[in-house]
């Protein structure tokens, strides 16, 4: 067997086998490193995501280790509740953060990788990884799927008196600027790193990205239909994460307002803080289904269940994020209604392939869904080439090709010097 071209030590909030948000991406990158060369492990906790909780055979509260498709993995401990407010959100970062300390330096001691890799969310791991690292001379990536600070002000998860903000502003500074390359997923992230300091020759763009050989337009019949009885109906989706971040109450009002409209139906797959709350105040409405998050076989199948695939978001929050649930829907090739700022960079990626309203704004959702079941869907081509943009296979090459450049650098002189 070869000897693996790089090593490759992964530190993460979320992971496989998740199946939505930062864990299923950073399972996929890890696995597509693997795959392409690199010896790779991760640390991380439980899967959790969505709706904040731990399946079995997993265990919150014990150390466990496996093989997950050829990666090494390393299970911490963490902290959750359903109920995840602002405080309680904070706690489950800090908890991981003190876990998973202890596994960083001896897994970053021992085993002496050429790169360290952190995913933010969270920071609570990166003063530990990156001391660690710089004691063996490995280089530092940090991957930004969500700036956690600001996204937390921007939905109001958080509020924190301003010597506090400031605060934690500055440590997030501090931390961004230790690390030797940033990888971000959208302009507006990297603009806004910018302005905390970090050189834009640090900075690097990789969109989240799709397997478009695996999700695709299937035609009809549509297995989900049947199942649920929506033959004749012009299916509304929302599939994912299920919080406050994605405002899906203007989608759910939007059902309202449409329930004496026989032909559309409105489908919720997920969980999240949010989902009791909306299914006591929702859930008799004639129009509405709530499912759990559908099982990752049938994905493909799932996504094509909709006529038109729900995107809603927390006002402002169009500004700092690429949903990670676009690419599935792009690749899908059904009609998109997107809540988003015109001047957003959403929609400027999206452009012509979407319907964007205004956030924020039921009857704009409802207007627009009224638009689309009366036209004719003339840009699937459009969503299919823009889904090709961000294939898995192209982004992963990019994201592999990065890590073994840096790899390939050399160590830093302290690691030589011992």
């Amino acid at each position: 067997m070869a000897a693996p071209a790089y090593s490759v030590l992964i530190t993460t909030p979320s992971y496989a086998p998740e199946l939505t948000g930062v864990g299923r991406y950073t399972g996929e990158l890890a696995v597509g490193l693997a795959v392409r060369g690199a010896a790779t492990e991760v640390v991380c906790p439980p899967p959790h995501y969505p709706g904040w909780y731990v399946r079995p055979p997993y265990s919150a509260s014990r150390y466990a280790a496996e093989w997950l498709d050829g990666v090494r993995v390393w299970r911490c401990p963490i902290f959750l509740r359903k109920k995840a407010s602002g405080l309680v959100r904070l706690l489950t970062s800090l908890s991981f953060g003190l876990t998973a300390s202890p596994v960083l330096v001896w897994r970053i001691l021992s085993q002496r990788p050429d790169v360290v890799l952190c995913v933010e969310p969270t920071l609570a791991t990166a003063p530990t990884a990156l001391l660690a690292a710089w004691l063996v001379g490995a280089r530092t990536v940090l991957h930004v799927q969500d700036l956690e600070v600001d996204a937390a002000l921007a939905v109001g998860h958080i509020r924190l008196p301003k010597p506090l903000l400031r605060l934690a502003f500055g440590v997030e500074r501090l931390l961004m600027r230790r690390f030797d390359q940033i990888v971000t997923i959208s302009t507006k992230m990297q603009t806004a790193i910018e302005r905390k300091g970090v050189p834009a020759e640090r900075l690097v763009l990789v969109r989240n990205w799709v397997d478009v050989e695996r999700i695709r337009p299937l035609g009809t019949p549509n297995g989900y239909r049947e199942e649920l009885g929506l033959q004749d109906r012009f299916v509304c989706l929302y599939s994912g994460q299920i919080g406050r971040k994605q405002a899906l109450h203007l989608v759910l009002d939007a059902a309202e307002s449409l329930q004496d409209d026989a032909r559309f139906a409105f489908v919720i797959a997920g969980d999240g803080p949010e989902r009791e709350s909306l299914q006591q105040r929702y859930g008799a409405l004639p129009n509405v289904r709530f499912l759990p998050l559908q099982p990752e076989t049938r994905l493909p199948e799932f996504l094509n269940l909709a006529d038109c695939h729900m995107l809603p978001q927390d006002a402002g929050m169009s500004e700092l994020v690429l949903p990670s649930k676009l690419g599935g829907m792009l690749a899908s090739g059904k009609r998109i209604l997107v809540t988003a700022d015109p001047d957003s960079e959403l929609a400027e990626f999206l452009q012509a392939s979407a319907t964007i309203v205004a956030p924020g704004s039921p009857s704009a959702i409802v207007e627009g869904l009224l638009s689309l079941i009366q036209a004719r869907d003339t840009t699937q081509a459009a969503r299919l080439a823009l889904a090709r943009t961000i294939s898995a296979t192209d982004s992963l090459d990019r994201f592999a090709a990065l890590l073994g450049k840096l790899a390939g650098s050399g160590r830093r002189k302290l690691r030589r010097a011992a």
